[in-house]
């Protein structure tokens, strides 16, 4: 009764160590304060607190826009990295999830020869040594207790860093979108600012004319002839970069969508006007901005897996203790396998421990430790930059759309000016050098629009990339097993 007592205390013991896990515990961080409050940045004339849309680049209602945005998520070679990161890790959870069940290890073999104690057996007993075939076989079976939690420690870092390629899968994502849309933009921009040039260049050549046809009748200067001509150079000469600068931003399309040159997007040429938008821009508040955004939830997930890690560690400083087994045997003949006297069986504990000298061990936990530490301040610091990125680039914006609405009031004021000049021109009451002026100026206004135009699309397309949307659509953002 005795025996029978302690072995069950023994079977107790061995079940309550069995629910035992060292180390710390993951809790979701904290936030540093005011990280989940209103924008600061937010214009109610500009934006609006509703929680902005994944799919955002649909808010400019630009079909070639949502061709090229498709196309870019299924052929990025970016996000195709990405991909094949998250892969790897999530055969590296599955080999992780292979510590929870006994490990299995069998043995066969086959020799044709003289064993030497098979040799020896048979000289014992009158018999002379030959050749013969020799089988062996040997099941090994292990399983560890993970009485401390090392293996489920293990399991827990290696689910989190599953989810963290995740993560960092949805944060290239996000970048795709928005660069997709940066360099649609840009080409659709740098159109519109060809178009000024080419009509600036056509006004330049008309006035040239004009003042040519005038010097020939005996009516105009040589000077007023050349500053006419000098204008249609300098009109001539900003379009070439501009052709440049569009065909460059063009190719940079081509390879976010995965194209090579010869396969470039061309049609994307027959954009001439920036995509604009025709509603508020909605921005959500701080604490959407920190669950949509995914390099936030890679900084958390980071974390879960470096304090799990720093619970493997710990794991170590307690014995490792395995339940072990054996069976097998050797036969000259196949069929004897499982049946001759010389089968070999075995079943016992194991344990596995460093001790006393637990240097080593306790150098790495101090080292789990502050991996764990420094992957809270890069939380902290995420946040920060995501709250940072986001108020920049919505104080970016609101100052663009001012600077627009300035230059517009002065294109109209510029083309005003140029209708009375020429009006007065054409009355007698105003020099052809009071036309070129006013001419120059409206040029100058146009090509001012054109440059605020693209920066605000840029700016825009800035504000939705710090909101962190565009990856929620994709059909693989679950989380990474159970």
């Amino acid at each position: 009764m005795i025996l029978r007592a302690r072995f069950a205390a023994a079977i107790l013991l061995v079940a309550c160590l069995g629910g035992c896990v060292v180390g710390p515990n993951y809790h979701p961080p904290t936030p540093p304060a005011g990280a989940d409050s209103p924008l600061v940045s937010l214009n109610p004339a500009l934006e609006t607190p509703t929680e902005p849309p994944d799919t955002w680049w649909r808010l400019y209602s630009d079909p070639e826009l949502d061709h090229l945005i498709q196309l870019a998520f299924a052929n990025n070679e970016d996000l195709a990295v990405a991909e094949a990161n998250l892969s790897a890790a999530r055969a590296s959870l599955e080999e992780a999830r292979n510590g929870l069940y006994p490990q299995t290890n069998i043995n066969l073999g086959a020799i044709r020869g003289r064993d030497p104690t098979t040799s020896e057996i048979m000289e014992i007993g009158g018999q002379k040594p030959r050749t013969v075939w020799l089988y062996d076989d040997l099941i090994d079976v292990s399983y560890e207790l993970d009485l401390f939690g090392r293996v489920r420690r293990t399991l827990q870092a290696a689910r989190a860093d599953a989810q963290a390629a995740i993560a960092a899968r949805d944060s290239v994502k996000v970048t795709v979108a928005a660069e997709t849309t940066r360099a649609y933009a840009e080409v659709c921009a740098i159109g519109e600012e060809l178009a000024v040039a080419r009509h600036s260049l056509e006004i330049a050549t008309r006035e040239a004319d004009i003042f040519n046809r005038r010097l020939q009748a005996g009516g105009g200067s040589e000077f007023d002839l050349v500053r006419a001509q000098e204008v249609v150079a300098n009109a001539s000469a900003a379009i070439p970069p501009l052709e440049g600068q569009r065909r460059a931003a063009l190719f940079q399309l081509t390879a976010l969508v995965g194209q090579t040159p010869s396969h470039a997007p061309f049609e994307a040429e027959a954009c001439v006007t920036p995509p604009r938008l025709f509603s508020l821009v909605p921005v959500g508040d701080g604490a959407s901005l920190l669950r949509r955004r995914p390099d936030v939830r890679l900084a958390d997930r980071r974390l879960a897996a470096a304090i799990a890690r720093v619970g493997v560690a710990t794991a170590d400083l307690y014995p490792r203790i395995s339940l072990t087994a054996f069976y097998g045997g050797a036969a000259p003949f196949l069929n004897q396998l499982a049946s001759n006297p010389g089968l070999v069986w075995g079943v016992g504990p194991k344990i596995n421990w460093t001790f006393p000298n637990q240097v080593g061990v306790r150098a790495r936990i101090h080292y789990a430790s502050a991996q764990s530490d420094a992957a809270l301040a890069s939380f902290d610091s995420t946040v920060l930059q995501a709250l940072k990125e986001t108020e920049q680039s919505l104080t970016t914006y609101g100052h663009e759309l001012d600077h627009r609405q300035s230059l517009a009031n002065a294109q109209d004021k510029a083309r005003r000016a140029l209708d009375m000049a020429n009006g007065q021109f054409a009355a007698g009451a105003a020099s052809p050098l009071d036309v070129l002026t006013s001419e120059q100026a409206v040029v100058s206004a146009d090509a001012a629009v054109a440059a605020s135009d693209a920066a605000l699309i840029q700016d825009q397309v800035s504000v939705f990339k710090a909101l962190g949307g565009g990856w929620a659509s994709s059909t693989s953002s679950s989380a990474a097993g159970k």
